[in-house]
């Protein structure tokens, strides 16, 4: 022994900090051993017959003022702890463990030649895990040690990892970070922090479904982990540097922590290898899917040297990298906290906004391709911002989205197309069909039909003066319950229209069982027409397919006459886009187009 203490551990690390899934299935005998007693040879004697049982990890003090100390900062998988020492006894030791929050999980065994039930439930009160009597029989030791560590064991899967992926979870992730930050700190050394966050994973799982998305979210963490096997040789340069750890933080999201690195351009080469495993595409029954991701870095402790900071900044960075156009990593600046505060002041406002109706609705003209008659317009909602003008729904519908904002926000632009329908009517103006965009939220919620009626019933818009528009994904999750939806809907009068087609995961034959009236062809396909001869497959199957199944067909974003011209020739029957008109308010709309 040296300063009372026996050590063979094989690491500096506490047993808390280690790798990721595989520790845990290394077995019980992996696990470090604290043993505390005023006695050398009691923790001599203690030592052999655990060896014997093939436990080799060890640490141990007979001063047991030294014993807050070490247990802090070895974090031992279990205590063996004697009650009666001098200088500070068990009882006090397991009193102060209990009132730390670091500590008093630490599983503990006591061991104890008293056999008064009252020290024995003393003990127990004071967080003792199990009894040893003294003198310690060695069987009995190593039987209640195992099933010590197997009940710890269990526990620290069911409270430390991700149920789903098997990864650590934010708990386990933040735990490692604060141990890696102080390593930093202590050693003068850098460490690195990747936060990945899947690409639009919300329109994926919604149009697969939640057990589908499951089944993708478990793909990309053995994705991660690869990633993290061809990582060692980077972030290790040698054998003393800590290994790389992966997390999984929130839904679809995860961390790489990188505990040491020699440079920051290191945790740029990880970056790139996670964007290019990320970005090959995912087999998941029948279906091929395409995903990419955006990762946020940051270095500790140049960027911060707390872990809820740094895990902060590399978030900040991550929602960076996405708003720069997504499957792309970027290094954490201290600009992007004034960036990522703007934002949480925008999203306030824009609670306010909606409290105080500054939301005003511009219409576009559906115009019916054979005529060029205006048939109907398209409200998009605009921010008529008190300090900033006109705000465009790019910047605030995905903070709305975000942040749980996105419903109340679609029922505001309902209740106020139908109001805007109402008055056009009572003005005797010639009323166009409206069309308002609903959410995928929004569909999902169960008193959407309660919601239109209620709009109708106080505005006193007719439901057949209606359209609303529905993405694919939000009505091709849990199919049966929308169809019911959507019947309902149609039994009020409203008209059914299916949003953006093409560019998500419809099935044909759920498609012929909605109830829709109307199927707008995205823009995206619109673009491909130069001339009025090309020849776009798509597009002409799109609408022989829509008319075989009895729904009209709108194409969007129509700017030029070549591109109209190629409607006309294949039946197409409405457009909307800029060749008419730009979105415009409500006076200008009623001004141009319903005479």
């Amino acid at each position: 022994m040296e300063d009372g203490l026996v050590n063979t551990s094989k690491s500096a690390v506490p047993a808390a900090y280690g790798s990721a899934q595989g520790d845990e299935m290394r077995g019980l005998r992996d696990a470090l051993v604290m043993m505390v007693d005023d006695e050398p040879l009691n923790i001599e004697v203690t030592q052999v017959h655990l060896e014997e049982a093939g436990y080799t990890r060890f640490v141990s003090t007979d001063d047991p003022l030294q014993a807050l100390e070490l247990i802090n900062a070895r974090r031992p998988d279990v205590l063996l702890l004697d009650l009666m020492m001098h200088g500070m006894s068990g009882f006090e030791i397991l009193e102060r463990m209990g009132a730390s929050n670091v500590l008093q999980d630490v599983p503990t065994i006591v061991l104890t030649s008293s056999t008064d039930p009252r020290t024995k439930l003393k003990a127990l009160e004071l967080g003792a895990t199990d009894f040893l009597a003294k003198p310690v029989d060695s069987s009995e030791l190593v039987l209640r040690l195992r099933n010590t560590l197997a009940a710890k064991a269990y526990r620290d899967r069911l409270a430390n990892y991700d149920l789903l992926t098997g990864l650590p979870n934010r708990h386990t992730f933040m735990d490692r970070l604060e141990w890696a930050l102080s390593h930093a700190t202590r050693y003068r050394h850098m460490g690195a922090v990747l936060h990945v966050g899947l690409d639009d994973f919300k329109k994926i799982n919604e149009a697969l479904g939640p057990a589908l998305g499951d089944a993708m979210l478990q793909q990309v963490a053995n994705r991660l982990e690869h990633c993290l096997r061809a990582t060692d040789t980077i972030s290790r340069l040698d054998a003393a540097k800590q290994r790389p750890s992966l997390s999984r933080v929130s839904g679809d999201e995860f961390t790489i922590l990188l505990p040491e690195v020699s440079r920051s351009e290191d945790a740029a080469q990880v970056a790139d290898r996670v964007l290019a495993e990320i970005a090959a595409p995912v087999h998941l029954l029948e279906h091929e899917i395409s995903v990419t991701c955006s990762i946020g870095i940051t270095v500790f402790p140049d960027d911060g040297g707390e872990r809820d900071n740094v895990l902060r900044n590399a978030g900040a960075a991550m929602h960076y990298a996405k708003a720069c156009g997504k499957n792309a990593a970027r290094f954490y600046s201290s600009d992007l906290n004034a960036r990522a505060l703007q934002k949480l002041n925008l999203t306030t406002q824009l609670r306010r906004a909606l409290e105080r109706e500054e939301l005003v609705l511009h219409y576009q003209p559906k115009v019916d391709v054979a005529s060029g008659r205006v048939v109907g317009a398209e409200a998009l909602v605009r921010w008529q911002h008190p300090e900033r003008g006109l705000i465009m729904p790019g910047e605030f519908v995905p903070l709305a989205e975000e942040n749980g904002l996105i419903t109340p926000l679609g029922e505001y632009v309902l209740r106020a197309a139908c109001r805007q329908s109402a008055q056009w009517r009572a003005a005797g103006h010639y009323v166009p069909r409206i069309s308002v965009n609903v959410s995928s939220q929004q569909f999902s919620q169960s008193n959407l039909v309660a919601v239109v009626e209620k709009a109708l019933r106080d505005t006193g818009a007719r439901a057949q003066d209606l359209t609303l528009e529905l993405t694919e994904g939000s009505m091709m999750d849990n199919t049966e319950r929308n169809v019911e939806t959507l019947e309902q809907l149609k039994a009020i009068g409203a008209n059914l229209s299916i949003d953006d087609f093409g560019t998500g995961f419809s099935s044909l034959s759920y498609l012929s069982r909605f109830p829709l009236d109307e199927l707008k062809i995205d823009r995206s396909f619109v673009m491909q027409i130069v001339n009025p001869g090309d020849r776009c497959a798509i597009i002409t199957a799109i609408i022989a397919m829509a008319h075989s199944l009895s729904l009209s067909v709108v194409a969007e974003g129509i700017e030029t006459e070549a591109q109209l011209a190629f409607l006309a020739a294949n039946a197409c029957d409405e457009y909307q886009g800029y060749l008419k008109s730009r979105p415009v308010a409500a006076d200008e709309f009623a001004a141009r187009f319903l005479g």
